[in-house]
């Protein structure tokens, strides 16, 4: 009994200081990419000119101050899974400054990939801290407390503590879910999502009213359009994978790759739309949302642009271009299949979700949050189908598989 009261006390401070300290890191990076995003649209012009300088710049600060910082979200499966790694507290900076720098000069990428390392970055640097001080060996808890940063990293940003809560339950191991972290991760997710609030965060919801019909054609196209979604997901991380990974990209040196990647990348940045594709996607899912004009190549344009961003070299996440290649390609589909348009996005924007990162539970939760609970049921059959017919690829190498999908 003893035991169990200080692990509870242990994890209960543990997940409040670090949702406090990354909830307000959350919030000085999200109000930062905000005015770069801002700045980007009304200079898009004189910007996107620089991007290849930009990424020249990057590279070269960080080989020669980042430790090893190039590795990002590669720090944060090794910290969880092995033993002694500990991730460098300048990942921080690092990432928030460099995703900065993406999403002003024009780059396609998204913000959770920063989240997720800041929320690791500061649990595994508390934890860090104990063993040294306290001369505790902590290494059987190791996981746990890496999945609580990632918890309050998510949530802080996304503003969806149950699904951020079950997403850093899962993305550790595919098919997996740690419920040993269930309740420092849970607190740590509500503590930062308390002070995003708190700081007045805007984060996107749309409660969907209208629905497809009982009848068996709207049924038909529903499972049709979900089999699309997995397989689109499943393309973009196949697509991610191959393009970091191909021989004569990694062969190439990183700031002549970079720079002449990226003088490709703002032509075809300029020439689609003047930057309709750059930064996280946001405006795709506005327009998916409003019954805007949307063209029916806007998702594959925004995976491919996002692909070629970050597999130069920039810096982001994935997650947001993957929630507006779902909702796009949703809004599309619902127009084709005669389904409700805002509700096939609804469905795109997690079931892609689901089929690229191998989280079932996650994006049927995040699903929940921002499009209310009466879309529950539609949310599960498609983000199981989706997570189902993916195939064990992910946008996340280091997850680990431990076993098949069927």
């Amino acid at each position: 009994m003893k035991d169990r009261l200080i692990r509870f006390l242990f994890f209960s401070v543990f997940s409040i200081i670090t949702g406090l300290i990354v909830g307000f890191i959350d919030v000085f990076f999200s109000k930062g990419l905000i005015l770069a995003a801002n700045w980007r649209v009304e200079y898009f012009n004189q910007l996107i000119i620089l991007l290849p300088f930009i990424g020249v710049l990057m590279i070269f600060l960080y080989k020669k101050y980042g430790k090893g910082s190039l590795k990002g979200m590669g720090y944060v499966f090794e910290a969880a899974h092995m033993e002694n790694v500990i991730i460098p507290k300048r990942l921080i900076p690092f990432s928030i400054i460099s995703t900065w720098t993406t999403h002003l000069f024009g780059g396609s990428a998204g913000r959770e990939g920063v989240a997720v390392q800041i929320g690791a970055t500061v649990a595994n640097t508390i934890t860090v801290y104990i063993e040294k001080k306290v001369r505790l060996n902590i290494n059987d808890l190791k996981k746990i407390l890496i999945s609580t940063g990632i918890s309050a990293g998510f949530s802080g940003l996304f503003g969806t503590p149950f699904a951020a809560t079950i997403f850093s339950l899962e993305i550790l191991n595919m098919g997996m879910v740690e419920y040993k972290a269930l309740f420092p991760a849970f607190l740590a997710a509500y503590t930062a999502y308390g002070v995003s609030n708190y700081f007045e965060m805007h984060h996107f919801t749309f409660l969907v009213k209208e629905f497809p019909k009982h009848e068996v054609r709207d049924i038909t196209m529903f499972l049709m359009a979900t089999f699309i979604f997995a397989i689109v997901g499943y393309c973009f991380a196949f697509f991610l994978k191959k393009f970091k990974k191909n021989r004569y990209i990694v062969d190439l040196d990183p700031m002549r790759k970079i720079f002449f990647g990226s003088i490709i990348l703002a032509i075809l940045l300029w020439i689609a739309y003047r930057g309709r594709y750059s930064g996280l996607g946001t405006n795709l899912i506005d327009i998916a949302f409003s019954k805007e004009k949307l063209y029916s190549y806007d998702w594959l344009l925004k995976m491919l642009f996002t692909v070629f961003t970050l597999g130069i070299g920039f810096q982001g996440g994935e997650v947001t271009p993957i929630f507006a290649i779902g909702g796009s390609l949703g809004g599309v589909l619902g127009a084709w299949f005669g389904i409700p348009v805002e509700f096939l996005a609804a469905i795109g924007y997690c079931a892609v979700f689901a089929s690229s990162t191998n989280t079932f539970l996650a994006s049927f939760l995040i699903g929940i949050e921002i499009f209310g609970y009466n879309m529950a049921g539609y949310l599960f059959i498609a983000c199981a189908m989706a997570y189902l017919f993916s195939g064990e690829l992910s946008i996340y190498e280091g997850q680990k598989k431990g076993h098949l999908k069927i």
